[in-house]
């Protein structure tokens, strides 16, 4: 990246001032006198005893009814990201705090597994990564994901998992485990096979080619994966759609999804401040295409459109990747959890006893 200085491993590089809070800290005057205290690049990660882990989503068309997020912002850096917003509400930028200040909800099991022993649980599927990768760096240490994992394995809760990082591979034993039950689906979020492409909006994931091979070791072990193609950001990586659809078929993926990308609340000058430095070329180009998929604006907030955009160039994205699905045979039939006799299994819970 060219002109100002920018954080390598990034993908914000500025915080934009936080709504909620009044003060405003920053280097206004060069020649002051006081020295000014520079935040440091490194992550620092918060831990925190939350209130409640299982949330109810209310959002007709993002394909799940509850979200568990063990980890509150991401160090995955995806500039993208519709969950940067989130992390105002904790008194921290949507910007660089979003990916340097990570918060671990070391109450994250306790909580799962007491919302999910409830009496009246009628176990619903629950996904895990609804806000934030819950298999982000920090989770090879806490294990907080693999934790929730098992406390799922235990109570037969239907779970599904959307996420960019290999380090899911660990837990194979438990997800094929949950998997021989009907009880899991995992989805690969692949936005582009191309390395430069990908360090430069997602610094901190996996290469594509980690990813690929995710799904072809989960479809080995009779995982049901699937791959979301997302976000696809029209003038940027809309033409890799047929090629990540043939590759991921390749591996194993029965399943493909694409949602256009969308920049929801401060989201959208932060992704500008970035574009105009990563893609100065195609700066006005990328920016103009996803103006035309959201009516002239860059977030579209009516269900039923923000996800797969309006206008010609979303329904050129739309009418290739139903192509390209077919060619593949993705699918083809949709998936289905198993339905478990829950009061057989308490019965026999009870009898251990």
């Amino acid at each position: 990246m060219e002109g100002k200085d920018y954080l390598k491993g990034r993908g914000a590089q500025y915080n934009p001032h936080n709504k909620f809070v009044q003060d405003v800290y920053g280097k206004f005057h060069i020649e002051a006198i006081d020295s000014f205290e520079e935040e440091s690049n490194k992550t620092i990660f918060i831990p925190s005893e939350a209130k409640s882990l299982v949330h109810k989503v209310n959002s007709p068309d993002v394909g799940m009814a509850f979200s568990a997020n063990p980890y509150q912002g991401c160090e995955h850096g995806c500039i993208y990201c519709y969950a940067r917003n989130s992390h105002q509400y904790w008194d921290m930028g949507s910007g660089l705090d979003f990916e340097r200040k990570i918060i671990i909800k070391t109450n994250a099991v306790e909580l799962f597994e007491k919302f999910i022993s409830r009496k009246n649980w009628n176990f619903t599927p629950i996904h895990l990564s609804g806000n934030t990768d819950c298999y982000q760096p920090i989770e090879r240490e806490k294990k907080l994901t693999r934790d929730i994992l098992q406390t799922a394995l235990h109570y037969k809760q239907p779970i599904s998992i959307i996420t960019k990082n290999a380090l899911i591979l660990r837990d194979k034993d438990i997800l094929s485990e949950l998997a021989k039950l009907g009880l899991l689906k995992v989805f690969v979020s692949i936005t582009s096979l191309n390395e430069d492409t990908r360090q430069k909006i997602e610094p901190r994931t996996v290469t594509a080619k980690q990813r690929l091979r995710v799904v072809e070791e989960l479809a080995n072990c009779n995982i049901p994966i699937g791959v979301n193609v997302a976000p696809v950001i029209p003038g940027l990586t809309d033409t890799e759609i047929p090629q990540i659809l043939k590759a991921s078929s390749d591996a194993g993926a029965k399943w493909a999804n694409y949602i256009i990308i969308r920049l929801n609340g401060q989201i959208g000058e932060i992704f500008k401040d970035w574009l105009q430095v990563a893609y100065p070329d195609r700066c006005d180009k990328i920016w103009n295409s996803i103006l035309s998929c959201h009516h002239g604006q860059v977030n579209n907030s009516n269900f039923g459109e923000r996800m797969k955009g309006t206008g010609n160039i979303a329904e050129i994205i739309r009418n290739v990747f139903k192509l390209h699905c077919l060619k593949n045979k993705l699918n083809l039939e949709p998936f289905e959890y198993a339905k478990i006799d829950r009061l057989h299994y308490r019965d026999t819970q009870l009898s251990l006893f």
